[in-house]
């Protein structure tokens, strides 16, 4: 099995911090060039350093996965400056609210569609059309265990549901072109984009209390699983969703 990404270039989207940032590196280190994008360059310009530091190539670029004209620019410059894509990995996500389904508004439901699904479906649509033409590539999406199990994020979940049916629809439709498609499904995992959920113990008691191993997982701990779905050891995988998630979805 040949878990190496030498030669290869990755997009990782949300790419500055906490599974994205794990994953750039990850993949960095098994050989792979690196283009990373969030909406803050700052943050992205400090994780393409470390890239950097591995040996391999980084590019930073700014883009707001919730914006038509961002998704078209970051492609364009990526091609620019890497030649080809083959590797997508659609990590970047957004929940700006905790309210229930009771109580949630449009603007909030529209936020998180917008950038959790339709930016995905559009970016990965984009890069589809590029590894094409090159022959193959790997899309991986994340999805969470709450789109598996709904938990205490109602229209975060709803969102991350949407995204398993976009996986599989990619991957049954691209597969003749040589592309796999998968999605990896997180638990709970310690990150700043968790943090309302593992500050506040009332809040993280009662969502240990679902997972059999009773803790968060380290972003780290989800890299591996990248690695196998982006590398040739998994070249026979496509529509497959890998939970990763300490036996939450159990």
């Amino acid at each position: 099995m040949d878990f190496s990404l030498e030669g290869k270039t990755a997009l990782i989207t949300g790419g500055s911090r906490g599974i994205g940032r794990a994953t750039a590196l990850g993949f960095a280190r098994a050989g792979a060039d690196i283009a990373i994008a969030s909406r803050k360059l700052p943050d992205l310009e400090k994780t393409a350093e470390e890239i950097r530091k591995t040996g391999k190539k980084a590019l930073a670029v700014a883009a707001h996965m919730g914006r038509t004209e961002d998704i078209h620019n970051l492609v364009t410059k990526v091609r620019e400056g890497f030649g080809r894509i083959d590797i997508l990995v659609n990590n970047a996500g957004t929940n700006p609210t905790m309210a229930p389904a009771l109580e949630v508004d449009e603007r909030a439901w529209d936020v998180i569609m917008n950038v959790n699904v339709k930016g995905l479906f559009f970016l990965s649509q984009a890069v589809a059309k590029i590894m094409k033409e090159q022959g193959g590539g790997c899309i991986i999406n994340v999805t969470s265990a709450g789109g598996i199990r709904p938990h205490i994020l109602p229209i975060y979940s709803i969102s991350k549901a949407a995204v398993l049916m976009v996986t599989k629809v990619m991957a049954l439709e691209w597969a003749k072109y040589g592309i796999k498609v998968n999605a990896v499904a997180p638990g709970l995992v310690k990150t700043r984009f968790s943090d309302a959920l593992w500050s506040n113990k009332q809040t993280l008691d009662y969502l240990l209390e679902r997972v059999p191993m009773r803790r968060f997982a380290e972003p780290g701990e989800i890299v591996g699983t990248m690695l196998y779905l982006a590398s040739d050891a998994s070249q026979f995988v496509t529509g497959a969703i890998v939970s990763v998630d300490g036996g939450e979805t159990i």
